[in-house]
């Protein structure tokens, strides 16, 4: 047992191999993914808050996105197809990927501009909520 070969690797309670010098407890590892549920579900709630009076919201996001900033946009009243081909110009436009979930389309990075003009062009009325 003296050599330096010699060490007690074993199973962590996710499954990872843990080494003799940390244990499970310690290890630096952080779960991933509850900040994505938790920004989803913000902008869901953010979906449900907005009136129904027909308007666009185009907002700025970054709470729960580990500082970096996401543009939604809600209210729009589409269907799924409708709000996925909105979705995919929005990115092309604005050169950056995204998302369409429950009624809300994500832009990655700070678009507010470019996607009120997109949205103006196509006849959707919009305006810039929150800060």
């Amino acid at each position: 047992m003296s050599g330096g070969g010699d060490r007690t690797v074993w199973s962590d309670e996710r499954g990872g191999a843990v080494g003799g010098s940390r244990s499970g407890s310690e290890s630096k590892e952080r779960p991933r993914g509850r900040k994505r549920e938790r920004g989803v579900d913000r902008a869901r709630k953010n979906a449900a808050a907005d009136p129904a009076d027909g308007v666009a919201r185009v907002r700025r996001e970054m709470k729960g996105r580990r500082g970096k900033p996401v543009t939604t946009i809600s209210g729009l009243g589409l269907g799924e197809g409708a709000l996925k081909e909105l979705a995919g110009e929005l990115k092309r436009r604005c050169g950056t990927g995204g998302s369409a979930k429950a009624g809300v389309i994500e832009i990655q990075g700070d678009h507010r501009d470019t996607i009120l003009e997109a949205l103006e062009e196509r006849g959707i009325p919009a305006k810039r909520a929150g800060g």
